[in-house]
């Protein structure tokens, strides 16, 4: 595009830093601007790092060039980087040629040029001037008093954009000369101070920046100016924009401050008079009330009626801000009763309050005021010291009121004045005390509970305040307060009750007391524990009793028709859980309310007086206020009937309203704001209602409707404020609604131009005390009720059009049309907004409700409508008749209609030369676009676009330029892929727009900021391309963002930013993180909100990809702020904590939902990241964070801290840290730091438990202290969690142990997870310890406060969590220390046995019942590990009995130590236990059995709160059901206690106690049905989300119950209950997959399996003998036949389950084995898949004994197939030579299969098939066992002799069976592994001495001459290894067995074999002296053995020797030798032998 590429390279290659003349010369005239920048961007980069020798070398031709530059008429962008780079060079480089620069500059800035072209020259000289001076400052000497004259007589004849420039050049020359310039301030302040009114806004924001800059240094400003400035800057307000306002307020903010505490150096310069606090708070005041109008001195004078402009108004209130916050918090701490009376004041001054929305006003910027500084700037200390002074204030109001109203005399009549104002004054205190509170939540407890304060006693006072706007923000205050401390909310609702019922006879009692009680209700929804349900009972009847005692007293009729109404409609908010209660006498109320008739209605026209009527018309809008109430709270009660019911009084309502005018004109017009309440409530109540349900009224309605928002009857000329929120989000910058997103929204509102906007009040709309408050505002503002009816109106319009027919839409269109034109005026404008915001209404109606608009006479009708208004002089109507173009175009979606708007629309626009209808036209195209998308208006594109680039281009309009570019970004953004074409020319002309529009025009730039975005997305991935196409649309993009990141205003930055945030996921490795994330650390501390927002947004997507890096930039920020020179200007707290420390004090600051969860995922991205790597940075930055307590917990930390601070000194310096911290930073006034608020303590504690689960999965090392210890020393940076063990337990328990609940619960969460995860972690310094025991006291400690009375339910909870943690986790091993944290737990047991009477109850009873299931499930947790312990130690005291008596520690627990604790509480607790799992069945069941439920509700829940309990069981029941499985199982099924008498029920009767007719076996069964019902009711359908340490504890719940024998003898008689088990487990396997659940259900298995056997055997030892015989065979599965039925037989359903199994664990059973030999691979199975096959197989084998003989014929083939495939599969040589677990299974299974008594009680008819099977396993093993495969010999050989000598019968005389045997056996022998020899000897041993002849006799036959031959070659091989030596040992035995085996005749002969062969092994003394230890070993083995046969054998072995002499001589000698040794060696000796003498490697299993 610009041939940059090529002027890059270039510049690369010299190294130069010149301006590449050639290239440019090359460039198009369009592109040179853009090729200038370019090198202007480079040069900025590169001078800063350049060499400083090449700089000068290249200076002058540089300066030649820029200066050169100035006179090309640079546009804005490009001047500004000039006048930096050349001030830059001359900074580096040599300062000879400045002042020539310089004069030039002056020169043109002198000259007389006027001219429009000369401009930008101009302008380019004097941003030079400003750089310079900015950069070098004194350098340049005396020159500065000439250059400022210069500008500022420039300054005299400029045109506006002139003077922004010279005044942000004259700032830079200040700032840049500081002190040095005092000469030219007066000059300057007076050139500039006219220039704050000017009509540009951007000349008067600069000015304010100008003088803010002055007043650094001119201490005149803030002295003897003091009071001019200050009314200059309130004229300047008038009619500013929102930018002015920022500015202005600053500079006077700023001012005011210096004022009062100037800077030191200043006051020790000049003698300077400080301001007083008072003097500098009434200039401010002056403002606020007296706008611009000049001091009036004396009262007389006051201008009457004459009220202060709102603009100024808003300034002043930031101005305050800006004041107290320059100040800084801990001035405000000294000063706030000051400043809190001061601003109460003004809100109570008449001037503020002339009419009721300036009252509301000036109350929305005081509360702003005091939110904004008491909110942001003080510690939590710091504001309950605030909220304390408030009460004061509050307290010190209301007996000045009490003083007026109780004073009766006529005299005091003045003092009315007073009570209206108090009640303005009232407000405000009380909406800050709420909001407060609300913001301390429960670290507010100190402050409600000191009685010195009587903070409550205050509030309530004012409920009796005469006026209602107090009683309801008092009403507020008190909702606040229970929403901060939920256990304060039931005692107030029974004290406002209670006050109600005493002071019936007082109005503003029963008005105000109903107010508190309506709010505490609101708020309930924000307290989870919510509210006993009687107070419900006692809400409704107090209202019952007010709305019938109504008519008895005239004088409080009114208020107790509205209060009783008002409680209702808050009762309704509770939920349908209680309302369900109260409905049918709801309903009944309604209906009685409203006349039955149109004869009742006739009647009760013609009587009543005005009265009468007013209280009646405010019951029956009180009435539809809690129908509403009712429908919006309680749908799931809105049955076809409840609607049916409700629609009779909703009709005659409707009815009544026609009726209501003619009343009116009777009883006079102070009726009409009841009507209009009553029509308000109707218009809310209809529009929740489906509309079918009124459709019959629906012409009546309209007619209402319509004749609302046309201001038929309405003289005032009100409209409607829902038309910003109904026009699209987008079109935000044509409408300034983005206002709305800034910090200041709560006060900019009022300055928005629909009516009464902004004008919220609580007294408004009082039901609003009880909704929902809308999101993103603190207290709730409904709008005046003129504005909220016609706002209902049009909501309900829009409702309602879409099931309206055709011909009333039209007749509804023309009638709006005639309407407009028959209003003039201003009425015209409010009746065509109110009329377009409905129309907007319908089409979006009609868009959701998926419906055409109608015929074509509707739709033109429609269409002349919108048309009309797209010319219409405001903008905001020209936005709505665009987006109800848009909208249209969607409904009726047909391309005919589309076109003709499109082309009405081009036609408009090709001939209208006036703004209006250009603006207006140009959005029609983009909205048309944005609604049809871009197939719909594909064809249209191209001149839409065409003609809107032309728009774009009007530079004498710049409003035409932001409505076009809008447009254009519409469309870009709607057509996708289709704009592809386009995008070159659109993004050339957005580059040179932005080089060219002046900055002061914010909004073209922010829409040339939406343009780019939307072709960045267009282009989308593409832009990672290589391409030169691509490659220059990158750089457009990346040149278009850096000018706009250089722009004034944040918005357009904020653009800037999510432009590049585009760019960097589309195209990462192009947008340069080193530049951009400092950028984004700077707009963190941005004024602005959308800034700061857009800067987290983008550091959020970045720190998702690249967090590392994101951290080290910002920290490098850090370094270079701490370098450089000029960091005035960035006021940066990036300290050593780095960004992170940034974003977690942003959390304390910031209020805007968005931005604190952008933070929360910024955060979290960082953590997840970075924890691990940086683990004691981010650990120290949560300590940091947590250690910051306030004062009360403070107090218990530092001590805990002292006593650890003694134990470990090396923390000293770190605890120092800990402190600065916590105490606030006195050293820097401007900035205190503030202690991190609760909340950000709370994301601190999940912090941490997300650091330990990061650790987790990152390397166990973190907790393992040697290892980690080991590490450390190895690698000295890395560091481990298991380190800072210490920092963790502090960490949780200054958690655990705080203010805030919230905190609390996150503390035990933590606390809960490190005692899980370092439970186990050994402390290596002593062995048998672990390292959690040194905490103990610390644990303790943090869980007691959890169980004091006062706590709440949940942290109980949690915290009794953490003690069955604690408890089980087996650290503690000493008794007395275990005991204290279990009386924790006796104490909460003996709570839930108080039963359900209890007498003060503060949370609703579905708190209790999580409480109390939270105490039985700890405890059954605690019972379950104290089993566990027992149990184990039972099994090691079995085999460790004689060892371990005589070494026990002392300090060890004694194994059933935890038992002896559980014991005395066991019989108490399994009755709890078992009424928790009765009432968790029952609460389980569909919902159609929910009549079978007790009426009173269970032994722990109420019928009310079923719904919340049925979560609290489900939380609980698993362990609870194991645990009672467990007693049960332990007790026999507790039938000794039941028979007993049970002792005082603590529950109540007839749940628990069983029915005393049943007998105890019926008692069994029950409780058994009950387990199992739960048990496998849970398995079938485990939810995804139930836990799995649910689905373990029930199935271990299964196995213990199991273990009990009543239990399986009711299990095994009820088959069919064993196979929905077993199928229930196999369905449970198909979902749920962790081996633990796997060899858990294997467990249940086996154990069925061996109820069902122990089950066959009971019944065969029943049979008598006779009917033995034939009998016997049949019982067991199968019985004759042989045939298993599926889901009748448990075989089946195991085997189906098993099979399941071994599949999942080895796949290849499934594989056909075909020929082709399978490739050798093993895997190895992990040691849980090993378990499980094993398992697997074991139950496998045991299920032929549960059939008959037929039966388990039909199973054995499968389940030999399985068990021959496992051990193919398994049996792989290891390198220890163990047997892997599966093997030894399958060979075990293989015995009991081949030996079980089937087998041995074989019929003729199995016996054929038997012996087939037999054969054939065999037969498949030798097949696998062929040489070569990589299957273990060994394995198969014991498998293949397994067979041999428990089947011996089925394979004697098997040839081929023999033959592949004995090859087998003989490869075995000939093995070089000597193991596999040594174990194929023993093999052969037991076959050889089998019993059977006929089967042993061919084996010795065939193998005993290979083992003779073995042996005898071991003379010249002797054995070198203990192996070896085994062999041979082990050949030696069978030869020896063999020699017994034989009978005496033989006896000679076979000696003659062994004799030899021993003494060939024997050593003549010299080679044993030198011989390996193995051959030793083997002489003495044979020389042993010789001396035990002799004797054996005396004849025979004399034979033998006698015929050989040779040998005898071996053997003597031998003899001699061994007995010349000394004794005492041969004792040694002795033993050693006998070591020797035993094989070294035993058998691990033993099958035989």
């Amino acid at each position: 595009m610009y041939s940059l590429s090529l002027f890059l390279s270039g510049m690369e290659l010299a190294h130069s830093l010149l301006l590449n003349e050639e290239a440019l010369a090359h460039v198009t005239e369009a592109k040179r601007a853009v090729f200038i920048f370019e090198w202007l961007r480079f040069l900025d980069k590169v001078l800063v790092a350049a060499n400083k020798v090449d700089v000068k070398e290249k200076q002058k031709k540089l300066v030649e060039q820029l200066t050169g530059l100035i006179s090309s008429s640079p546009g804005p962008p490009t001047r500004k980087l000039l006048a930096k780079n050349l001030a830059v060079l001359y900074s580096i480089g040599d300062t000879f040629t400045v002042f020539q620069t310089l004069d030039k500059c002056n020169d043109i800035i002198k000259s007389k040029d006027d001219t429009p072209a000369y401009l930008p020259t101009k302008l380019a000289a004097v941003a030079c001037v400003g750089a310079f001076y900015e950069r070098m400052g004194r350098m340049l000497g005396s020159s500065f008093p000439e250059t400022i004259n210069n500008l500022l007589k420039a300054l005299k004849s400029a045109e506006s954009q002139g003077r922004g420039e010279i005044l942000l050049s004259l700032q830079k020359v200040l700032s840049g000369l500081g002190g040095a310039a005092a000469s030219c301030h007066r000059d300057i302040y007076k050139n500039a101070r006219s220039l704050l009114t000017d009509r540009s806004m951007a000349v008067r924001c600069a000015v304010a920046k100008c003088l803010l800059e002055l007043q650094n240094e001119a201490v005149f400003i803030w002295t003897t100016e003091l009071e001019h400035v200050a009314t200059l800057c309130f004229k300047a307000l008038e009619g500013s924009t929102y930018g002015v306002r920022v500015a202005v307020s600053t500079l006077l903010g700023t001012a005011m401050a210096t004022a009062l505490m100037p800077k030191q150096a200043t006051v020790m310069r000049q003698n300077v008079k400080r301001a007083t606090l008072e003097e500098v708070l009434e200039l401010m005041a002056t403002g606020f009330l007296r706008g611009g109008s000049g001091f009036l001195k004396s009262g007389g004078e006051m201008l009457k009626g004459a009220s202060v402009s709102r603009e100024v108004r808003v300034g002043v209130t930031q101005a305050y801000v800006v004041f107290v916050t320059a100040l800084g918090g801990q001035w405000l701490e000294r000063n706030f009763a000051v400043f809190l009376s001061h601003l109460l004041e003004l809100v109570a001054h008449p001037r503020a309050t002339q009419t009721h929305v300036e009252a509301v006003y000036s109350r929305r910027c005081v509360s702003f005021a005091l939110r904004a500084t008491v909110g942001g700037l003080l510690g939590e200390k710091a504001q309950i010291a605030a909220a304390k002074e408030i009460c004061l204030a509050i307290s010190k109001q209301m007996r000045a009121v009490e003083a007026v109203v109780n004073d009766t005399s006529s005299e005091n009549r003045a003092g009315a004045g007073d009570v209206s104002a108090s009640q303005h004054v009232m407000v405000c205190a009380l909406k800050e005390l709420g909001s407060l509170v609300q913001s301390l939540s429960a670290t507010a407890s100190p402050l409600i509970q000191e009685p010195s304060v009587g903070f409550l006693e205050t509030v309530t006072s004012v409920l009796l305040h005469p006026s209602m706007a107090a009683r309801l923000s008092a009403a507020w205050c008190l909702r606040s307060v229970a929403v901060a401390l939920p256990y304060q909310l039931t005692p107030l609702l029974e004290r406002c009750a209670e006050c109600i019922n005493n002071l019936k006879n007082s109005p503003e009692a029963v008005s105000g007391y109903s107010f508190a009680m309506a709010a505490l209700l609101g708020g309930v929804y924000q307290c989870p524990l919510g509210i006993p349900h009687s107070k419900g009972k006692m809400v409704v009847s107090i209202a019952e009793d007010l709305l019938r005692s109504a008519a008895q007293n005239s004088r409080l009729s009114l208020q107790r028709t509205q209060a009783g109404w008002l409680l209702l409609g808050a009762l309704m908010t509770l939920g349908p859980s209680l309302v369900r209660y109260h409905l049918p006498k709801m309903l009944l109320l309604w209906r009685n309310v409203f006349p039955r008739s149109q004869k009742e209605l006739e009647a009760e026209k013609a009587r009543g007086d005005s009265f009468t009527w007013q209280v009646m018309l405010e019951g029956r809008a009180g009435a539809l206020c809690a129908m509403r109430s009712f429908v919006a709270h309680c749908p799931e009660l809105l049955t076809e009937d409840v609607i049916r019911r409700l629609m009779t009084p909703i009709e005659c309502a409707m009815t009544m309203m026609s009726h209501v005018p003619a009343l009116i004109k009777v009883h006079g017009a102070h009726l009409k704001a009841s009507a209009a309440m009553v029509r308000l409530r109707l218009y809310d109540i209809l529009a929740l209602l489906p509309p079918k349900t009124y459709e019959g009224s629906f012409n009546a309605l309209l007619r209402e409707l319509v004749a609302e928002f046309t201001l038929t009857d309405n003289s005032a000329n009100t409209t409607t404020s829902l038309l910003r929120s109904l026009c699209h989000y987008d079109d935000s910058v044509l409408m300034g609604s983005w206002l709305q997103e800034t910090d200041h929204k709560s006060i900019e509102d009022q300055l928005q131009p629909n009516s009464a906007s902004g004008s919220g009040a609580l007294e408004h709309d009082p039901s609003s005390i009880y909704l929902r408050v809308p999101v993103g505002e603190a207290v709730p503002g409904p709008l005046p009720l003129g504005v909220s009816v016609i706002d209902a109106s049009v909501a309900l319009f829009g409702v309602v059009f879409p099931h309206v027919s055709f011909k009333h839409r039209l007749q509804m269109l023309d009638h709006f049309a005639e309407c407009i034109k028959q209003a003039k005026g201003v009425r015209q404008q409010a009746v065509q907004l109110n009329i377009f915001t409905a129309v907007l209404s319908a089409l979006k109606g009609l868009a959701e409700n998926k419906s055409s608009l109608g015929p074509e006479e509707v739709r033109k009708s429609a269409l002349a409508l919108v048309m009309g208004a797209l010319d219409n002089p405001n903008p905001i109507l020209r936005c709505a008749a665009g987006e109800a173009l848009g909208r249209m175009a969607q409904v009726v979606g047909e391309a005919s209609f589309i076109a003709r708007m499109a082309q009405h629309s081009f036609d408009k626009l090709k001939s209208a030369r006036d703004v209006v209808s250009r603006t207006g036209h140009s959005l029609a195209l983009g909205c048309l676009h944005r609604y049809v998308g871009g197939i719909g208006s594909g064809q249209h594109l191209k001149t839409s676009v065409s003609i809107l680039l032309a728009l774009a281009q009007d530079a004498t309009c710049h409003e035409v330029q932001t409505w076009a570019l809008h447009s254009l970004a519409l469309i870009v953004d709607s057509s996708g892929p289709m704009y592809r074409g386009y995008v070159e020319p659109t993004l050339s002309l957005v580059l040179t727009l932005l080089l060219t529009v002046p900055p002061s025009h914010t909004e073209v730039h922010q829409c040339l900021g939406r343009c780019l975005g939307a072709l960045i997305t267009t282009v989308g991935p593409e832009l990672q391309g290589n391409s030169g196409t691509i490659s220059t649309i990158r750089s457009s993009c990346l040149v278009g963002c850096a000018i706009m990141q250089d722009h004034s205003d944040s918005l357009v930055q904020a653009a800037a930013i999510s432009c590049l945030q585009q760019l960097h996921m589309f195209a990462p490795r192009h947008v340069n993180l080193s530049s951009l994330v400092p950028t984004l650390c700077v707009h963190l501390c941005s004024s602005h909100l959308l800034l700061r927002r857009a800067a987290v947004a983008c550091l959020r997507q970045l720190a998702q990809r690249e967090a590392a890096e994101v951290c080290e930039y910002a920290m490098s920020l850090a370094r270079r702020a701490g370098d450089s020179k000029d960091n005035s200007t960035i006021n940066l707290n990036i300290t050593e904590t780095g960004l992170e420390g940034v974003l977690f004090g942003m959390l304390d600051r910031e209020t805007d939902r968005k931005l604190c969860s952008d933070i929360h995922d910024t955060l979290g991205h960082m953590l997840s990241s970075l924890a691990v790597e940086k683990l004691p940075h981010w650990l120290k930055l949560c300590k940091d964070v947590l250690a910051a307590t306030t004062e009360v917990g403070g107090a218990v930390t530092s001590d805990g801290r002292r006593k650890e601070e003694d134990e470990d000194s090396e923390k000293k310096d770190e605890m120092d840290d800990d402190i600065m911290f916590t105490s606030l930073g006195q050293d820097d006034k401007s900035k205190p730091s503030v202690a991190p608020r609760w909340v950000t303590r709370v994301f601190a504690a999940d912090c941490l438990c997300r650091i330990i689960n990061l650790c987790e999965n990152a390397d166990k090392v973190h907790f393992d202290l040697a290892a980690a210890r080991i590490a450390k020393t190895k690698k000295p940076a890395g560091d481990f969690l298991v380190l800072h063990l210490c920092d963790l337990i502090r960490m949780a328990f200054m958690a655990a142990t705080d203010h805030s609940n919230q905190l609390r619960m996150a503390g035990l969460q933590a606390l809960e997870d490190i005692i899980k995860k370092f439970a186990t972690v050994p402390e290596p310094e002593f062995p048998g310890h672990v390292i959690l025991e040194q905490y103990q006291a610390n644990v303790g400690a943090a869980l007691r406060p959890a169980f004091s009375a006062d706590t709440p339910s949940d942290i109980t909870a949690k915290a009794c969590q953490v003690c069955s943690a604690w408890i089980g986790s087996g650290v503690v091993s000493d008794l007395n220390d275990l005991r204290r944290v279990h009386n924790l737990l006796v104490s909460s047991l003996d709570k839930v046995q108080a039963g359900k009477g209890q007498s003060s109850q503060l949370y609703s009873e579905s708190a209790t019942t999580m409480e109390k299931l939270a105490v039985l499930k700890a405890w059954a947790e605690v019972f379950v590990v104290a089993m566990n312990i027992k149990k184990e130690s039972q099994s090691r005291t079995a085999c460790e009995e004689d060892e371990e008596e005589e070494e026990r520690d002392e300090d060890v627990l004694p194994p059933d130590s935890l038992m002896t604790l559980v014991e005395p509480e066991l019989p108490s607790l399994s009755r709890l236990w078992l009424a928790v799992l009765r009432d968790y069945a029952l609460l389980t069941l569909p919902a159609e059995f929910s009549s079978q439920l007790p009426p009173e509700g269970g032994a722990f829940y109420t019928p009310e709160t079923i719904d919340m309990a049925r979560l609290h069981y489900r939380n609980s029941w698993a362990p609870i059901l194991h645990a009672e499985a467990l007693w049960l199982s332990s007790t026999g099924f507790g039938t000794v206690e039941e028979t007993a008498e049970i002792k005082g029920g603590p529950i109540k009767g007839p749940v628990v106690t069983p029915a005393p007719c049943k007998n105890p076996e019926d008692l069994v069964k029950d409780k058994l049905h009950l387990l199992l019902g739960i048990s496998i009711e849970f398995l079938c359908f485990p939810r995804a989300e139930e836990p799995i340490e649910d689905v373990m504890s029930c199935l271990r719940a299964l196995c213990t119950l199991l273990d009990s024998p009543s239990a399986r003898t009711h299990i095994a008689e009820d088959q069919l209950l064993a196979v929905e088990l077993l199928n229930v487990l196999h369905r449970l396997l198909l979902t749920r997959d962790p081996p633990s659940v796997q060899l858990q259900v294997i467990a249940v298995v086996q154990k069925s399996i061996h109820a069902a056997q122990e089950h066959l055997e009971r019944m065969k030892s029943s049979k008598t003998v006779e009917e033995a015989g034939e009998q016997v065979s049949v019982l067991g599965e199968g019985g004759d036949t042989g045939e298993l039925l599926p889901g009748k037989s448990l075989v089946f359903a195991a085997m189906e389950l098993l099979v399941f199994i071994l599949v999942r664990h080895l796949p290849q059973l499934k594989e056909k084995d075909s020929d082709d030999v399978r490739p050798s691979i093993c895997l190895n199975l992990s040691d849980d898949s090993n378990r499980l096959v094993a398992a697997t197989v074991t139950a496998l084998a045991e299920l032929p004994s549960l059939c008959s003989p037929a039966g388990s014929m039909t199973i054995l083939p499968t389940i030999l197939f399985l068990i021959t495939g496992v051990l193919r599969e398994t049996a792989v040589k290891t390198s220890d030579n163990s047997v892997s677990v599966p093997v030894s299974a399958v060979l075990q299974g293989i015995k009991i299969i081949l030996s079980s008594p089937a087998a041995a009680a074989r019929h003729q008819k199995n016996q054929k098939h038997w012996s087939s099977l037999i054969r054939s396993s065999l037969a498949t093993i030798l097949e696998y066992s062929q040489p070569g495969s990589s299957v273990d010999e060994v394995s198969l050989l014991t498998a293949v002799t397994l067979f041999l000598l428990s089947a011996s019968s089925e394979l004697v005389g098997v040839s081929v069976l023999q033959k592949g045997c004995i090859d087998r056996f003989r490869h075995g022998l000939n093995s070089s592994d000597p193991w596999t020899q040594a174990r194929c000897y023993q093999l052969l041993l037991s076959v050889f001495q089998h019993s059977c002849r006929s089967l042993s006799v061919p084996y010795i036959h065939t193998l005993a001459p290979v083992l003779v031959e073995k042996l005898k070659a071991i003379e010249h091989r002797r054995p070198s290894t203990p192996a070896e030596l085994q062999a041979v040992q082990e050949g030696v035995k069978v030869l020896e067995s063999l020699v017994a085996m034989g009978d005496d005749k033989n006896r000679v002969q076979l000696l003659a074999l062994l004799v030899p062969t021993l003494v060939s092994y024997l050593l003549d003394e010299t080679a044993f002296s030198s011989a390996s230890v193995s051959s030793k070993g083997l002489h003495e083995f044979a020389l042993q053995n010789l001396m035990h046969i002799g004797p054996l054998y005396p004849e025979a072995f004399k034979t033998v020797i006698g015929a050989a002499p040779e040998l005898k001589i071996r053997l003597e000698s031998a003899i001699r030798s061994r007995q010349a040794n000394s004794k005492a060696k041969a004792t040694s000796r002795q033993s050693q032998q006998s070591v020797q003498a035993t094989p070294t490697i035993k058998l691990k299993t033993s099958f035989f």
